[in-house]
């Protein structure tokens, strides 16, 4: 029994969902449009305001689409009114970031400073002040290409566990190593 699967969807005021008989499901709110493909063995029910998921049978397949398509769904209703933030932190001495637009300039101990594009999707803003840690923050309605761009930027220098240096999320808790003991006698 999918317990994620059988929670119904409300359906905020001001939100416009639409779904095909091919499950494309779009979902129009204040600040946009998003739509996807779920699978076409998921059944998609509104009754009263809100949206129920149902599976055919009870194999593993069909009980992981179950959950995901409702997972999926509900994120776009939250995009689309509420929208999603990620926060990443430079952590070293003489980590820097700038943004010009959507193109981050990354400085975080290479050679030569890394450029990357940020999907147009996406806002970016870059935060730093002194006394603490640079700051990018990622803004967009869309979860899953936020997830995946946060992830791509993390990737450039990830957390090291002796000193902690590195990209991390503002939330991410790190598991610090123990440095080299000398005990020589």
């Amino acid at each position: 029994m999918s317990r994620v699967g059988n929670l119904p969807v409300s359906m905020p005021k001001g939100v416009d969902i639409n779904f095909t008989k091919g499950n494309l499901v779009t979902v129009k709110g204040p600040k946009g449009s998003l739509s996807e493909q779920i699978d076409p063995d998921i059944t998609i029910k509104m009754v009263d305001g809100e949206m129920t998921f149902a599976r055919p049978t009870d194999q593993n397949r069909h009980k992981a689409l179950h959950g995901l398509s409702r997972a999926l769904v509900n994120n776009m209703i939250v995009g689309v009114t509420d929208g999603f933030t990620k926060t990443l932190e430079l952590v070293g001495v003489g980590y820097r970031v700038t943004n010009t637009g959507n193109l981050l300039e990354i400085i975080v101990g290479y050679s030569h400073p890394i450029y990357f594009y940020v999907p147009e999707e996406i806002k970016v803003e870059t935060k730093s002040e002194k006394g603490s840690n640079p700051m990018i923050i990622l803004s967009s309605m869309d979860k899953q290409l936020l997830g995946q761009v946060a992830a791509k930027i993390r990737a450039y220098r990830k957390p090291e566990p002796y000193k902690g240096k590195g990209i991390k999320y503002s939330t991410e808790i790190l598991r610090r190593k123990a440095g080299k003991t000398s005990g020589k006698k």
